[in-house]
């Protein structure tokens, strides 16, 4: 990768007319470590968040040593940074030949499950391999309910008195057991935490069996923008916030137990960001090079506010004007010729952007780059290194708001 100081010096050295991620090396270090250094017991990254070869890499040089993975391309990922990292494949419904991969290929030990057909079907699996099955760890995800950004009980998950079934039924055939939750993605009620913690207390006091681990999830909120007028409600720092989860599993008596947690945006959100150029202003409207089938469908979705600053392009002749500049709203459409391709919510940016300019849009290291698409044939896929993160570039800082207030 090309080095820079900040992205807006990228911008202005590269003048790019499609969109440019700046990497910021230091900023996906520090929150990494500021994790592990938090957490007690294993961290196990997912790999779903983000799972570009450099931010394995850099973590697993961080000191991740365990990956969260879904499926056989996330395998080979996490082994392709880290040789020696444990892998925990917890997405809880899995195609048997996966799970052969995983178990022959991966020596793949801990597995979630959520129903007796995936039980069945690892059985399977570790008897034709004529493995022992006191080796492996199965852990039950349990069903929750809390208030995150995006809310994950409604797909996965067994009801407290199913999981007391399988548990139960997993030690009989002789599997260590784990209990698992995952209670979202970027949690805004932290008794989410408490709630689950609570149902598994209760599951493991009525199974009457022993649990060799628990694995608390993640939902660990990120620091993303805000909208100035409304009251701020930053997230909590990342050290309370584990403090607090590991009150709450010793006060329900779980504090013997190992512990896991697949953190995600807290880790990699802020380590990038995305330089998107202007390609045309129509009114209150801009049209971008990018947009919900790239890099921007947190925007699109509404449940997450992006921080953003205008890169004026210093090559365009500006009218003067004896008033600074004032943040105001732009309904933002994206590049494909899908008329579905406008963000939810409009950005608050100054009032003299103009064709031809960048717009720099902070904190998208968190699925931006894992759920981008070709559609249209826009793909973009150029970065940069940056020394700064978005929090220390130049400029006035604008927001997506929460609510729609800009014109047509």
């Amino acid at each position: 990768m090309q080095r820079f100081p900040s992205a807006r010096d990228a911008a202005l050295a590269l003048r790019p007319d499609r969109p440019v991620y700046a990497f910021d090396r230091r900023a996906l270090v520090e929150d990494a470590r500021a994790f592990l250094d938090a957490f007690r017991g294993s961290t196990a990254y997912a790999v779903k968040t983000n799972g570009e070869p450099f931010v394995l890499e850099a973590l697993a040089e961080a000191g991740v040593s365990a990956f969260d993975v879904a499926s056989p391309a996330e395998f080979a990922a996490a082994r392709a940074a880290a040789p020696e990292a444990a892998l925990y494949y917890m997405h809880p419904v899995k195609a048997q030949s996966d799970i052969r991969l995983a178990l022959e290929g991966y020596g793949v030990r801990a597995i979630a499950i959520d129903h007796e057909d995936e039980v069945a079907k690892i059985l399977r699996v570790v008897r034709a391999l004529d493995l022992a099955p006191e080796d492996f760890t199965l852990f039950v995800r349990l069903a929750t309910k809390g208030h995150a950004a995006y809310e994950l009980s409604k797909k996965f998950g067994a009801a407290p008195a199913h999981a007391v079934e399988l548990v139960r039924r997993i030690d009989r055939i002789g599997f260590r057991v784990g209990l698992t939750f995952h209670v979202g993605s970027q949690v805004e009620d932290l008794e989410s935490y408490e709630r689950a913690i609570a149902t598994a207390a209760w599951v493991k006091g009525r199974a009457g069996v022993p649990i060799a681990a628990l694995d608390v999830g993640g939902g660990f909120p990120a620091r993303y923008g805000h909208d100035r007028k409304r009251p701020a409600t930053p997230a909590p720092a990342v050290g309370a916030l584990i403090a607090r989860v590991q009150d709450e599993v010793d006060a329900w008596g779980l504090g013997d137990l190992p512990l896991i947690a697949e953190p995600g945006r807290v880790i990699v959100a802020r380590c990038l960001t995305v330089v998107v150029r202007v390609l045309l202003k129509k009114g209150q409207r801009l049209y971008i090079n990018d947009g919900i089938w790239s890099s921007l469908s947190d925007s699109w979705t509404g449940k997450i506010t992006l921080p953003a600053r205008l890169i004026p392009d210093p090559a365009r002749r500006r009218s003067r004007r004896a008033a600074a500049p004032k943040l105001a709203p732009f309904r933002v459409c994206g590049a494909t010729c899908d008329s579905v391709d406008i963000l939810s919510r409009p950005f608050w940016l100054p009032d003299d952007v103009d064709t031809g300019d960048w717009i720099e849009i902070g904190h998208i290291g968190a699925y931006s780059l894992a759920l981008r698409t070709r559609f249209n044939g826009f793909y973009p896929d150029d970065f940069v290194a940056v020394d700064a993160a978005f929090e220390e570039g130049e400029g006035q800082e604008g927001y997506a708001t929460l609510e729609s207030r800009a014109g047509g």
